[in-house]
């Protein structure tokens, strides 16, 4: 699986993404289903559409830090 970074993907495309994922954006933030702001995890802060990361085969959304991404890997490990 090739893994693909998000940082150069236009706004309309990474929406488009997450609708296909079950998700939202209000432009600005990742929302849930619900219209509710996504909150990372690990950091608790907004993911905003401009700093996601999605990992592969995974729809858990994080906000792209080094924090939430070594959380992250720890967690479920790098085997992707």
């Amino acid at each position: 699986m090739e893994v693909i970074s998000l940082k150069n993907v236009s706004l309309k495309s990474k929406i488009l993404l997450l609708k296909e994922l079950g998700y939202d954006s209000d432009g600005d933030f990742v929302l849930d289903s619900y219209g509710r702001k996504v909150i990372d995890k690990y950091v608790g802060v907004s993911v905003r559409v401009d700093n996601m990361a999605i990992f592969p085969g995974s729809i858990i959304i994080l906000d792209d830090n080094e924090l939430s991404i070594s959380s992250y890997l720890e967690e479920y490990g790098d085997d992707f």
